[in-house]
């Protein structure tokens, strides 16, 4: 199961800056990033149901030019909520009176409803407003991938594999998304990042698998080597880890239970050597056979 909450945490601390350039000028243009302070878990308690709730991201910031700070409070929401925005401003009023700043709210909305969320919270009667709060919203699923495409920005690269798109578009989507990575050079560490999260978020079953590497092998030889050196440390992982996964299962599915040594030596293979294995087990009739292959005893497999 996909814990959308740590990826995405993970995502905006390490681009925060950039989230706020790709969606929020105007925020951008008066807030220091040279300044910026990930503020510790931020805990808040519901005492009517008796929960508690962690705010996501909480970041302390300048005010460009000048000495007075403000706090810009990050919510990511990977579902629909009821009453959201009374949570919202929960959270609003006890960041402000605990801190004694100024609070900018923020939520990522990253489902894939089409239904806009509101972007407020208030308390009225007809003879008077007592509140009225309001709030950025940012909701993937209503944003077009195209027109990020051309975005030199981390976070366009990685939020495009959740923005709105046709399903026919997924394999492209993907493509380009990895093809906006490439070109901004970052360090390896934050590449991966970003490509686990695309393909985490954009996992193609077999047909749109075909169609990307059909896509892929169009691309111009100096492009297709920047997407190949992008990919190919998180593409071997996944490919691994799933080789591995049906080698064991046809094992198991034929011979049942197996042997601790026998599971430590597949799992020691590169990938490879896990699909030759995987393909050999066809004209296997006994664990025998597997145990004598993997001792080095190969036949030829089919072509």
């Amino acid at each position: 199961m996909i814990d959308h909450d740590r990826l995405f945490k993970e995502l905006l601390t390490e681009f925060f800056g950039d989230f706020v350039d790709l969606f929020l000028p105007e925020l951008a243009g008066y807030l220091d990033k040279a300044s910026l302070v990930f503020l510790d878990k931020e805990i808040f308690t519901d005492v009517t149901a008796g929960a508690t709730h962690e705010a996501d991201l909480v970041v302390r910031a300048r005010f460009c030019g000048q000495d007075s700070f403000f706090l810009v409070h990050l919510e990511h929401q990977a579902q629909a909520q009821r009453d959201f925005g009374r949570r919202m401003f929960r959270y609003f009023a006890r960041l402000h009176d605990k801190h004694a700043m100024p609070v900018y709210p923020i939520v990522l909305f990253s489902h894939v409803s089409n239904r806009p969320e509101p972007d407020h919270y208030e308390v009225a009667f007809p003879d008077l407003a007592v509140l009225q709060f309001r709030y950025r919203v940012i909701q993937l699923a209503l944003l077009n991938w195209r027109d990020y495409l051309r975005r030199a920005n981390p976070v366009a690269s990685a939020l495009m594999a959740r923005m709105g798109m046709a399903i026919e578009d997924r394999p492209r989507v993907k493509l380009e998304c990895l093809r906006l990575l490439a070109t901004l050079r970052l360090n390896p560490a934050r590449m991966r990042l970003i490509s686990g999260f695309v393909d985490t978020y954009l996992r193609l079953n077999a047909q749109e698998t075909l169609i990307f590497r059909e896509q892929t092998d169009i691309l111009e030889e100096k492009e297709k080597n920047m997407y190949k050196e992008l990919t190919t440390s998180w593409k071997e992982e996944g490919m691994l880890e799933e080789s591995q996964h049906i080698v064991f299962r046809q094992l198991r599915r034929r011979w049942g239970e197996l042997p601790p040594r026998m599971i430590a030596q597949v799992q020691a293979l590169p990938v490879q050597e896990v699909e030759n294995l995987a393909e050999a087990l066809w004209d296997f009739t006994s664990l025998a056979d597997v145990e004598k292959w993997l001792g080095g005893e190969r036949t030829p497999t089919k072509p």
